[in-house]
């Protein structure tokens, strides 16, 4: 179970884009990498391969590791640590462990 999803909201802590919050677009757990809109832009240069193609930069979001964002709780808007707990029906939720609130159910 990972403490980030696809579509929260996190926060980053450290490097060029440090404090700023996005939203995961993609994340690849066996590497453990992240990739948050709008953070650690970079170009990419294509070539026109054909003829009436037009060579371009385009800015792109690079994936980060994931030990560098902490989740942001949606009940307050803080960076949290998160946790998980087993509720009495046998669902497995996952809680901030400041306010120890139910972020989402898994």
């Amino acid at each position: 179970m990972n403490n980030i999803r696809k579509n929260d909201t996190v926060y980053i802590l450290s490097g060029s884009d440090k404090g700023k919050q996005g939203k995961v677009l993609e994340i690849l757990p066996k590497k453990d990498l992240v990739k948050v809109a709008g953070i650690a832009i970079v170009k990419k240069h294509s070539k026109a391969r054909k003829q009436g193609d037009v060579p371009s930069i385009k800015h792109m979001e690079s994936y980060i590791k994931i030990s560098k964002v902490m989740l942001v709780n949606p009940n307050d808007s803080k960076p949290c640590r998160v946790g998980f707990r087993i509720l009495e029906n046998g669902k497995k939720v996952r809680i901030c462990k400041r306010t120890n609130e139910i972020i989402d159910q898994v």
